[in-house]
């Protein structure tokens, strides 16, 4: 268990990977705090938490990775954030939660130009529905988990991404039934928490 808003643990984690490992070829970003808050709703504190693990956590952990990502024959940092948009209606209402979001993306669309002559994919992934997830369960029950898709799409999606060729896959911003598509899935009913079901879509899905 690692707390991504203290650098000691972070560099801890990294060191022990690399003595258990020999190195570090993936970094994943998926730590992240939620509260669909507005802003007079939102305590400063709860905003901290926000920014300190979705923006700064993002951003030291990778920071922490990269030395020996670089040293990687085919490396890749995959954070779990979604495709930036300007649209007032992904700010209305959680102004805080999107900005730590987008935070998160910027990392994406920055660091991947940035180490792109080096070798280093930087990629987004995102759900297209909710995904049947601890933070799903708070914010809307049982319900909102029975219209989700499994977690084990995500994951699929990302194995799909991380086995491509870090040089020619980068600055991405995708969603996980585009690339299951594109690597040749056809059946997305596997994925429904509840079969029949309609899945409901995630924030930040035009």
């Amino acid at each position: 268990m690692v707390d991504i808003r203290q650098d000691e643990q972070i560099h801890d984690a990294v060191k022990q990977a690399v003595e258990r490992f020999g190195g570090i070829d993936i970094c994943v970003n998926n730590a992240s705090a939620i509260s669909l808050t507005g802003t007079l709703e939102t305590p400063m504190k709860k905003f901290d938490l926000m920014f300190g693990v979705n923006v700064r956590g993002t951003y030291a952990t990778t920071q922490a990775c990269l030395p020996e990502l670089l040293k990687a024959k085919n490396p890749h940092v995959l954070t779990l954030s979604p495709p930036l948009s300007m649209k007032q209606k992904w700010f209305q209402g959680h102004v805080a939660y999107t900005m730590a979001k987008y935070g998160m993306s910027m990392c994406v669309l920055g660091m991947s130009e940035e180490f792109r002559e080096r070798g280093v994919a930087f990629n987004a992934l995102w759900p297209r529905t909710t995904i049947a997830t601890a933070a799903v369960n708070m914010l809307g029950g049982q319900d909102m988990m029975d219209a989700s898709r499994t977690p084990e799409i995500m994951a699929d999606a990302a194995h799909a991404i991380l086995t491509r060729d870090s040089r020619a896959c980068t600055g991405h911003f995708f969603i996980d039934d585009d690339v299951l598509r594109e690597a040749g899935v056809t059946d997305f009913a596997k994925y429904l928490v509840k079969p029949g079901t309609e899945p409901l879509p995630d924030f930040f899905i035009d």
